[in-house]
């Protein structure tokens, strides 16, 4: 099979279409036949040698861990019936192939197309935890940044169906103005040197702030919550994680995973229903994985970004 091997830390270079054995399901395990994998800010981080600790990668590694397709075979103790059927996945092997293995897998609506729902996977699973773990309510200032990412876009969405006033950050005309079009009733752009003062002329103080940039961006965003309000940190693309006394920091990340099918479920349920919708940005063919790493550096992306077999 064709798949994408990190052969060690660097820039995009590094990525190099590779034929590897086709691999086999042991007992329990169902082998996947990809449609489409998910690409993340993580993924570039991990192969820049800048991944966080929980993510243990070493070179050489296939990258990813999210894809949707069709079961081809299962192994022994698995029901041979399950083989057809539309799922998602998350191999420990690395997503960025043709075929994956995986333990276990969720059935994906019929209502709902695989690439759409290959974007809930890590995003959808991820936004449904960080409003577990940081409830919104109606009336609320919440600000979402960036806010057009695959997980951020999620985020406006959620945040205002639960009634929330959600301010996007992001940068860019063409982000603020996909931004709105989600439900956010307010979009800044983080470009701006006074983008603070705008957000402050509007609320007076958030009162719940989901950064997944980090860095000067993230230390911004933590001066504007109010008295009494919330901070949940979850990426660092800005280069560093934002920590600050009373918030909630990356390490809630790890703390998702025993939830990681209820929430993906949820997720999947509510873009089945058309009440939560994925942002598809760009997809790429397998073989142009490299160029996707790119584009995600420089930022140019609107929404999820996908390889397709």
């Amino acid at each position: 099979m064709r798949a994408i091997v990190a052969t060690r830390f660097g820039g995009a270079d590094v990525l190099e279409l590779t034929e590897l054995p086709d691999p086999e399901p042991g007992p329990g395990e169902l082998l996947i036949e990809v449609a489409a994998a998910g690409v993340l800010w993580l993924d570039v981080q991990v192969r820049q040698g800048n991944g966080p600790e929980f993510v243990d990668a070493k070179p050489p590694y296939v990258p990813g861990g999210a894809v949707a397709g069709v079961i081809s075979a299962v192994g022994d103790g698995v029901d041979s019936s399950r083989i057809g059927e539309r799922v998602l996945g998350r191999p420990a092997a690395g997503g960025y192939a043709e075929r994956a293995v995986v333990t276990e897998a969720v059935a994906v609506p019929d209502e709902l197309d695989l690439r759409p729902a290959t974007a809930l996977i890590d995003d959808g699973t991820t936004a449904v935890a960080l409003l577990d773990r940081t409830p919104v309510r109606p009336g609320e200032w919440v600000l979402v940044q960036p806010a057009l990412g695959g997980l951020g876009s999620l985020l406006v969405q959620l945040a205002t169906a639960k009634g929330a006033r959600v301010i996007a950050a992001a940068r860019g005309e063409h982000k603020l103005a996909a931004a709105k079009e989600l439900g956010a009733a307010e979009a800044v752009d983080y470009g701006d040197p006074q983008w603070t003062d705008r957000v402050r002329e509007l609320t007076g103080g958030v009162d719940v702030v989901f950064d997944g940039v980090g860095g000067e961006l993230g230390a911004q965003a933590a001066r504007l919550v109010a008295d009494g309000g919330r901070f949940s940190s979850y990426g660092m693309a800005g280069g560093a994680p934002t920590t600050t006394p009373n918030g909630v920091g990356m390490e809630q990340l790890s703390t998702f995973w025993p939830d990681l099918t209820k929430n993906l479920n949820s997720a999947l349920a509510a873009a089945a229903a058309g009440t939560l919708r994925p942002v598809i940005g760009t997809t790429y063919p397998l073989a142009e994985a490299a160029s996707a790493h790119r584009d995600i550096e420089l930022r140019r992306n609107v929404g999820k970004v996908l390889l397709t077999m």
